[in-house]
């Protein structure tokens, strides 16, 4: 499996996800999926689609990234946050578990420090006025919003 790409959509709609495909992946790039009618919006002249009955597939699971990966931050909800976390956070939980997920193979550890280097400098500027740290007084964890 190479890289990956997550985000939180509103829905499940045909427009949802072809919006997510044209902003993540390039065209003349072939497009995995399963056999559901929201994928039938993918453009025929910019992607290759590759259409997996899973219900036809036996044994042999086709999609077997995805749903690796899927378990993986489930497994990574029920585990860390115990089931209960923000949704508002969602995003954020996400863009951690691609961060990771995307240099788990990466052996020089000066090269993952210089990508959060990086990423720290592209992000906006969070002033001190906007800060406003306050107690969860169920988990008892600092928050800031």
């Amino acid at each position: 499996m190479g890289r990956i790409r997550l985000h939180v959509s509103l829905d499940c709609s045909a427009y949802s996800l072809e919006t997510f495909i044209l902003n993540n992946i390039e065209p003349g790039s072939t497009i995995a999926t399963d056999a559901w009618q929201a994928y039938n919006v993918i453009d025929k002249e910019q992607y290759e689609r590759d259409t997996t009955n899973q219900s036809q597939s036996g044994d042999k699971d086709p999609l077997h990234g995805v749903h690796l990966v899927t378990t993986l931050i489930k497994r990574l909800i029920r585990g860390t946050f115990h089931g209960r976390f923000e949704p508002k956070y969602l995003q954020n939980y996400l863009d951690e578990y691609v961060f990771r997920f995307n240099r788990r193979k990466s052996a020089n550890i000066g090269k993952k420090f210089m990508r959060i280097v990086q990423q720290v400098i592209r992000s906006r500027p969070i002033t001190w006025p906007t800060i406003k740290w306050y107690m969860d007084p169920i988990s008892e964890y600092f928050v800031v919003t």
